[in-house]
């Protein structure tokens, strides 16, 4: 068999992007592509082709005979977040197999409160948690505080900042209102405000065939201002103008093995509940009592050379390219694809 003919599906530079700072992709996203390009290079049984131009998308995957998706386009076809499931529905109307997960698995775990009762149905502890319609006159507010409002459809820590930590019930409606203004987001969930040690699990494979167990991350808050909330604030992520940027740390994480073993059998029964593929995330966070509750599930988490799985599979002994391999060979044995020699 020759090498396989891979397309690497990404967001669109030369469009806005509402969920980055200044509303255009920056020099973070234009490194991470860069390194992109240099681990994909060393992967020997393929052939990419980088696709980006999102005005023109349909017409190059349909002008070469792709045996394969590699699907990095996290941010939503045009750039728009709300459309993210419509890049694997399209590959899939094409007829291109691709990695990671498909519109309903994307669909699920874009609704954090339907994950969540998911999680609660499986015996998988979870926050105390309310929803918000924020159309709704009067709001819902919350009963007890301190506590955590976030939006319940994003990615990216959107809509998580110093403010989402309330104490009292005005701090909460003028959170719930500013929430309502930003784009996309209809709904809002109040949480409990968790404050133990934050754990982060990766997987990468399929049910059928095994996971690669990634080694446990932490989050370290100890270079945070007391004075803040200790949570994983967009700031951190993506403003460095935030009081949060290059405060928080990730390091790998200590953990008993029963806790560890917990862990890892709640993320892989979510990742066979959820129908997830290929590779997935995973955050929990202890409260008071020390036990870990679910967070996020996070499908098709970021690909950057510098994320949390990059990190991870780094301490496992995988360097960035190998990552890389990792997630296209779970995708080409769940295809029944041969990769060339």
């Amino acid at each position: 068999m020759g090498d396989l003919t891979v397309a690497v599906v990404l967001g669109d530079p030369r469009l806005p992007y509402a969920y980055a700072v200044g509303g255009r992709f920056g020099d973070e996203e234009r490194e991470a592509v860069e390194h992109l390009h240099t681990a994909l290079s060393q992967l020997e049984g393929y052939r990419f082709t980088f696709l980006d131009h999102h005005a023109r998308l349909i017409d190059d995957l349909r002008a070469v005979p792709f045996d394969l998706a590699l699907n990095l386009c996290d941010t939503g076809f045009r750039n728009h977040w709300e459309l993210e499931r419509d890049i694997p529905a399209l590959l899939e109307i094409l007829g291109i197999p691709y990695t990671g997960a498909d519109p309903m698995s994307i669909s699920l775990t874009t609704d954090k409160a339907l994950v969540r009762a998911l999680a609660a149905g499986q015996g998988i502890p979870v926050p105390n948690e309310t929803y918000v319609d924020l159309a709704a006159d009067p709001l819902v507010l919350p009963t007890i505080y301190p506590c955590l409002i976030k939006p319940n459809s994003s990615g990216g820590s959107f809509g998580i900042t110093r403010d989402c930590v309330v104490q009292e019930a005005g701090e909460a409606e003028t959170y719930l209102r500013w929430l309502a203004a930003q784009p996309g987001v209809v709904d809002a969930l109040i949480q409990d405000f968790l404050t133990g040690a934050e754990y982060t699990v990766g997987l990468v494979g399929n049910p059928a065939t095994g996971f690669t167990v990634l080694p446990p991350l932490e989050i370290d808050y100890t270079a945070l201002d007391p004075a803040l909330p200790p949570i994983l604030t967009y700031g951190s992520k993506a403003d460095p103008d935030s009081p949060y940027w290059a405060r928080l740390r990730f390091r790998r994480a200590e953990i008993d093995d029963v806790k560890w073993s917990q862990l890892i059998d709640h993320s892989v029964t979510l990742f066979r509940r959820l129908g997830l593929r290929d590779y997935a995330r995973f955050d929990f966070r202890e409260g008071e009592d020390g036990q870990p509750r679910l967070l996020d599930v996070n499908t098709n988490p970021t690909w950057y050379w510098d994320g949390k799985l990059a990190l991870m599979a780094e301490w496992a002994g995988y360097p960035y390219h190998e990552l890389l391999r990792l997630i296209l060979e779970a995708a080409v044995s769940r295809q029944g694809l041969d990769v060339g020699t």
